[in-house]
């Protein structure tokens, strides 16, 4: 389709199995003058948008830590699909988010990443890792299929104070809290908006996509995104999966 210069929107994460095949699909987009954009909703999450303005607005100070955790109760399902229980399982599927997330946060995602744990609690394939990386910020990143209510959660803790995310709007409510740090200690004052609405991610990105198209931002389009989330992602995979005692 791109090659016709036919826009492309594409279902999370483009894996490959090597960076030239996406710097060949970057290069044909911008040939055509087509766009080809991954969707990742969460991006469009009212919270995950008022986190990045916090973040960017220097309100927090030097943010040192970074830490989600990402949840579903899925894993049965994905234990009778025969096309989602395999490969690295919850990794791809959740953990894509996570890392999409911290990038869309802190604009990139640098440091060396490491697998601190990896089970396969019921299912074939991964149904729960942890992994993290040091650096500026650190981060810590939990996905698991095996969280029978589902729920979101993210931390981030700065030099003058922390913010919070509890939940996403389809799982609502959504919690956005942020405290202002007391020195030199104490009980920190806080600010905190609560969210009840259907997920209004779906559309808000669809239409997102569109402008895009409109633009013509296929020529300025290089999936630089999607070739950092495929280097991780493929890195992690292979830590899992050859982890001592994973399983």
């Amino acid at each position: 389709m791109l090659k016709n210069g036919k826009h492309v929107l594409v279902e999370k994460p483009i894996i490959a199995p090597d960076r030239v095949v996406l710097d060949r699909l970057s290069a044909l987009a911008r040939r055509c003058g087509a766009v080809c954009y991954t969707a990742y909703n969460h991006r469009f999450e009212p919270h995950f948008i008022r986190m990045k303005e916090t973040i960017d607005s220097g309100v927090l100070g030097r943010i040192y830590l970074c830490r989600m955790f990402y949840g579903n109760g899925t894993a049965r399902d994905v234990r009778s699909s025969p096309w989602r229980d395999h490969g690295a399982g919850v990794l791809p599927d959740l953990g894509s988010h996570l890392l999409d997330t911290a990038l869309f946060w802190f604009d990139a995602i640098d440091q060396p990443f490491l697998v601190w744990s990896a089970h396969r609690f019921e299912n074939r394939a991964f149904d729960h890792l942890a992994f993290g990386t040091q650096g500026t910020p650190t981060l810590e990143m939990e996905i698991t299929l095996l969280s029978w209510r589902n729920h979101f959660t993210a931390d981030l803790y700065g030099e003058h104070g922390s913010a919070h995310i509890g939940s996403l709007c389809k799982w609502g409510p959504s919690t956005f809290t942020r405290r202002t740090r007391v020195l030199p200690s104490g009980r920190p004052p806080e600010e905190a908006i609560t969210l009840v609405q259907p997920d209004p991610t779906w559309a808000v990105e669809y239409q997102h996509f569109r402008r895009l198209c409109e633009g013509g931002a296929g020529v300025a389009n290089t999936l630089a995104k999607d070739i950092r989330l495929n280097e991780v992602l493929a890195e992690l995979a292979r830590q899992a999966a050859t982890r001592p005692g994973a399983g």
